[in-house]
């Protein structure tokens, strides 16, 4: 009988431990480190800011236009940024942020290659997500945690104080990468926004 309780006990510790090492319990234990330090990390790419106000970005995209280094994207709400030297092969970048109070809060970002065909595999959207996640890492450092989800598979998530990034697969086309400010997302839902106002929960439904 003693023998059987000591078993039952360490399957219990053995599924405790297991427990706290998953990708669910890493992403919510950095997330909790990260809100307390109040340190803020604003910056996102391009000059633009968590924070901006809605007025100010849109001056600031004209400007860029104005400059040759944005226009329209893919959709007539989305802009445009050549990638040509930052990955692998040339791509595009299109953005357009989520506003709450008039400020920028979120930033959905999705990427394609300009040669994408469905043969080429080089230029496969799984290809891309691994070139966008080494660029962002020279970028915003080291650090980006390996996830699971039921429906975009492999994603990667980094948290730096109230700066979020989450790097996933779209489809055979696009990669996404999602700023948000978990400062302001603490009344929302954990999930991440699409510019076409659809949403796609990567950190709430994690596989352990």
């Amino acid at each position: 009988m003693k023998t059987k309780i000591n078993w039952i006990l360490i399957i219990l510790i053995s599924g405790i431990i297991i427990s706290g090492c998953s990708p669910r319990a890493k992403y919510e234990r950095r997330l909790k480190h990260e809100l307390a330090s109040g340190v803020r990390y604003d910056s996102l790419f391009l000059g633009l800011y968590f924070g901006m106000p809605e007025k100010v970005f849109y001056v600031h995209c004209w400007n860029l236009n104005h400059k040759g280094l944005l226009k329209q994207g893919e959709t007539n709400t989305t802009a445009e940024y050549q990638l040509k030297d930052e990955l692998k092969y040339p791509a595009l970048m299109d953005f357009y942020p989520k506003f709450n109070q008039g400020k920028i809060s979120e930033m959905p970002v999705t990427f394609k290659y300009k040669g994408w065909a469905p043969w080429n595999k080089n230029l496969s959207s799984v290809n891309l997500q691994n070139e966008v996640l080494k660029w962002y890492e020279k970028i915003y450092g080291g650090g980006f945690i390996m996830v699971k989800h039921h429906s975009h598979g492999k994603a990667y998530v980094k948290i730096d104080g109230n700066r979020r990034i989450t790097i996933f697969v779209g489809d055979d086309l696009h990669v996404w990468a999602v700023f948000t400010d978990m400062s302001v997302k603490k009344g929302w839902n954990d999930s991440v926004s699409k510019p076409e106002n659809n949403t796609s929960d990567t950190t709430s439904s994690l596989k352990k």
